[in-house]
Order: structure tokens, then sequence, then C-alpha cells
């Protein structure tokens, strides 16, 4: 590839999405976009940048960026933050908000669902004591495509076998030739929408936890800078935020700070969090 339609490419979908794209990445261009020149009738990404250049393709922009922000994600996928969700945010949450008996949570960047739905299953097991509760998960992505895979909560042999218990997976799915269907009662918990990390989340109004892992280390250190600065401003004064095991907001932001002693989640600068290390 030519390196101007590289640099096209990448500004694209730097502007679009936040995505930043080294070069040593170039080979991602060619295996994500060829089937969308072939959807849009050109025979390769020289044709796609020749049609980007002459005229603005709302759908075939629309499709570039779906193709390349869209990432497989898996049920209670690296284990521990949902261990720490159920052993230690959940009960300290479910003390602090005795009183008005609502929990909101955001799963930002949230692909094909299984981060929400692995919250949703946590929630369900937790149903005795949460019977009176309002509990509200709202899961977001910037792929219009990649939603209504989530909200159908449909999923192969594959998907399912990746962090999925097989003792959730008997209780929560029921199979349908070779594929996995989530249990109505579950999916009925999770609320989709578009949305773009870009852009301010106010509009979804204010949670006691927000989940954006693994999301950052696509950017660099302005945007990562932006997208926190949006988080922070839903996140509530005692919230907990989780992000990926190798991202962190040091040196990136001073609105958010780390949760002493709890590796992976962070709080409002300022404020302490429902959650401590001790148990």
């Amino acid at each position: 590839m030519e390196i101007e339609n590289f640099k096209l490419l990448s500004t694209l979908l730097k502007q679009r999405s936040g995505l930043v794209l080294m070069k040593d990445k170039a080979y991602l261009l060619e295996a994500r976009l060829m089937p969308i020149a072939r959807k849009h009738g050109l025979a390769d990404l020289d044709q796609i940048c020749e049609v980007l250049r002459t005229r603005r393709e709302t759908a075939l922009i629309a499709d570039i960026t779906e193709a390349m922000v869209s990432n497989g994600t898996e049920f209670f996928g690296d284990k521990k933050p949902f261990d720490l969700f159920r052993s230690l945010v959940l009960p300290k949450l479910i003390s602090a908000r005795a009183e008005s008996k609502k929990i909101r949570i955001w799963s930002a960047g949230c692909s094909s669902g299984q981060e929400p739905y692995s919250l949703a299953m946590i929630l369900k097991e937790e149903q005795e004591q949460l019977r009176e509760w309002q509990v509200d998960i709202v899961a977001t992505d910037l792929s219009e495509g990649i939603l209504p895979k989530a909200k159908a909560g449909i999923y192969s042999q594959f998907e399912v076998q990746r962090g999925l218990p097989i003792r959730m997976l008997i209780k929560y799915f029921r199979q349908n030739g070779d594929k996995w269907h989530m249990d109505a009662s579950v999916r009925s918990m999770v609320d989709f929408k578009t949305h773009n990390l870009l852009e301010t989340a106010k509009h979804l109004g204010k949670f006691d936890v927000v989940l954006c892992r693994n999301v950052l280390m696509s950017f660099d250190q302005p945007t990562n800078e932006q997208v926190l600065s949006h988080i922070s401003d839903v996140l509530s004064q005692d919230g907990v935020l989780y992000l990926g095991s190798s991202e962190t907001v040091q040196g990136v932001t001073d609105r958010l700070t780390s949760i002493p002693d709890v590796p992976g989640l962070f709080q409002q600068a300022g404020s302490v969090s429902v959650v401590t290390a001790s148990r």
C-alpha cells in the first residue's frame, strides 16, 4: 500500500474513532478492509482511497471504521476483574447504596456483549439480596454493526467456551443447533446503545461502576485524556472505574487516581471510593 493511502486511512480512523494505527499494523488494513472493498464493488484498498478522496461516501466510511474498531471479547475476560466485582465491588455498593437501592453500571466498548452479560449473570446470582433493587447495565460501542449481535445474545460454541463456566452455560443458555442463546431474563438486564467514547457521555447519566477495559491501549495519550475526562464526568463521586491490566490513569489525567492496593481499579481524584482493599 502506498504511504499516502496509509496516511489517509490512519487519519480517517484517528478522527472517527481515536484509533491510532502504527505502520507496523498496516497489514490489519489489508486483512480487515478487503471485505469492505468487495462489499462496495471496489477492487482493493487503493480504490477505497480514490473514493475517499473524490467524494464523501458515508456508508463506506462507517464500514471502514467498524471493521477496524471491532474487537472480539470473551465471557468473564481476565477473570480477576469479575471476581473483584463479585467479592468486593458489589458488596460495597450494596452497603453504600442501601438507602437509594439503585446501582448503575456502564460497560464502555462492549463489542459483542460478553462483558455486560457476564456482569448480568453475576447480578442474577445475587438476585435474592437485590430483589428490591434497581440495577441498570448500560453497554455501549461505537460499532453499530456489532450491537445487533450483542442484543441478540446468540453465540457460537467457540465463544461460549471462552471463559464461561459450564454451570452458567447450562443455567443461562439454551442450545439451538450449533448456537447458544442467552436467556431472555439476562438479555433484558442490559441496555445496548451506540456511543463514541470521543464524545461526551453525560446523556447516559451517572454511573457507580464504569468498565472501560482494554480500550485505551488503542489510543494515543491526548485521546486517552479526552476519554478519561468524559468518563470522570459521569462517574459518581465514590464510584469505581475498571481499566485493562496494562492501562493506567497515571500521567494521563489528574481527574482520576488508582485505588490503593486494588490493581486495575480507579476512582475520582480527591474522593474516597466505596471500594477499599480491606475485606
